[in-house]
């Protein structure tokens, strides 16, 4: 089913690598003029305007873009008790590890009387964006809500599509996530229009913009974040998940294949890529794939995925080879499956996030594992994070100088400023030494004497 790619016998550079690699991807610019008349809408006609482009292409109108908390609690009462355990759990390990992401401030104190201190600050309102379409998410609420919450965000506003099938709310499981981490501004609102809507707000019918959008979506999401970055913040485009596996000979072939499989599942665009110096693995587990993929419950989906030229099996002269080929491609979620995982692991510097071993699959970081699963995609990873309590914080610097601390740089501070022909520069620091205020002072003497002479005359 895979497609092979065969790079043995060379040592292709990184600019070939960028050539040859499967790579999917969405072609966001595209779907920017498509978008654009949608955000000017929202921006001008707020939540009705963006109700009327949820009934377009929905069929679905709720009776009001935030939904009342009693649903949203309501929702939470009725949860199944096993998936209440596991959202419970969940939030547990997440929280645990994006408790402990939070920086600490420090202070640098460079001379008597000078330091500079780094503050972190959290985004004051944040708007998280969880998709409703081919299936549900609630770990996605988890996932956007937790960092901003450790953070210390202000105010969380969560968006996700109405479904017609459930009153015109939102899917009742994200509902409920909502509820568990005490979330209680909800918006019935989905796609670019919910985007345009949480960052430009209503103030008729009590709806503050936010200052940060996060979350993933389709390629009109993803174009919409694009549209308003600039008025409000935005994590990054997501796009088709992804997964790598490198592996070696003592890779089980089943679990190699099953988490190839468990990735193209997501979307028919979503890429899975077997980096491999072992001929015998890509066949065997090329043979799995062929087995096990067409018994999934969307296999239509997994098999366009697994098919299609952003998906394959790369084979290479060896491990160094394969980690080269892992950094190359910067996958957003790279497995290792080799002899000493931890240690090849360890050289690889390029992916959104690492699983090491066997009984460390994808999947766990999903769900539960206590990473996060928003990850950057198409090779961003090579520049790009995942989201952490770090997305919802901005370092600020706090300068304190005093008299004599500005006095002992004031020399250098002149010579700069006159060098770069901006003296005003230097004349705002020059007039606050005591040389400075003794000379203006014995001139501002000398002019009041004078004054004071002529009036005598």
């Amino acid at each position: 089913m895979l497609t092979v790619i065969d790079l043995r016998g060379r040592t292709p550079s990184t600019s070939e690598l960028r050539r040859v690699l499967p790579r999917g991807g969405m072609d966001v610019a595209s779907v920017v003029p498509t978008v654009t008349p949608i955000i000017e809408d929202v921006k001008q006609g707020g939540a009705r305007a963006a109700l009327n482009y949820g009934e377009k292409f929905d069929s679905v109108r709720p009776d009001a873009v935030r939904v009342p908390e009693d649903v949203i609690e309501r929702c939470a009462r009725e949860l199944e008790p096993d998936l209440r355990a596991a959202l419970d759990e969940a939030i547990a390990r997440i929280r645990a590890v994006h408790t402990d992401q939070k920086p600490a401030g420090h202070t640098t104190n460079l001379a008597p009387g000078a330091r500079v201190t780094e503050a972190f600050l959290p985004v004051e309102r944040v708007g998280l964006y969880v998709p409703g379409g081919k299936a549900v998410y609630p770990s996605s609420v988890l996932m956007n809500a937790i960092p901003a919450q450790e953070a210390g965000a202000g105010a969380l506003v969560v968006c996700s599509p109405p479904q017609a099938e459930h009153g015109g709310w939102p899917h009742p499981t994200i509902l409920a996530a909502c509820s568990l981490l005490g979330v209680d501004e909800v918006w019935a609102v989905g796609g670019a229009q919910a985007v345009a809507l949480m960052a430009y707000g209503d103030d008729e019918v009590g709806l503050e913009p936010v200052d940060m959008v996060t979350g993933p979506g389709n390629v009109f999401v993803a174009a919409a974040k694009r549209v308003v970055n600039g008025i409000v913040g935005i994590d990054a485009e997501a796009g088709p998940s992804e997964i790598a596996v490198l592996a070696d000979d003592s890779a089980d072939p089943v679990f190699v294949a099953l988490d190839l499989i468990s990735q193209a599942e997501h979307d028919e665009n979503a890429a899975s890529v077997l980096i491999t110096d072992s001929q015998e693995l890509a066949a065997a587990v090329d043979k799995e794939i062929d087995a096990r993929a067409a018994a999934t419950l969307n296999a239509d989906r997994a098999a366009t995925a697994l098919g299609g030229q952003q998906s394959g099996i790369v084979l290479v002269d060896d491990l160094e080879a394969g980690v080269a080929v892992a950094d190359a491609y910067a996958a957003e979620h790279l497995e290792v499956h080799t002899r000493n995982a931890r240690e090849v692991a360890r050289r690889i510097t390029h992916a959104g996030a690492i699983f090491v071993g066997p009984f460390s699959p994808v999947p766990l970081g999903d769900y539960i594992a206590g990473s996060n699963h928003v990850l950057p995609t198409s090779g961003t990873a090579r520049f790009t994070p995942g989201l952490s309590t770090h997305t919802f914080l901005r370092p600020v610097n706090i300068v304190e100088y005093d008299e004599q601390a500005l006095a002992e740089v004031g020399p250098h501070i002149i010579t700069l400023a006159t060098d770069e022909q901006l003296p005003a520069h230097g004349e705002a620091v020059k007039a606050r030494t005591k040389d400075s205020r003794a000379e203006d002072s014995t001139v501002a003497s000398a002019e009041t004497a004078g004054k004071t002479a002529g009036d005598e005359k």
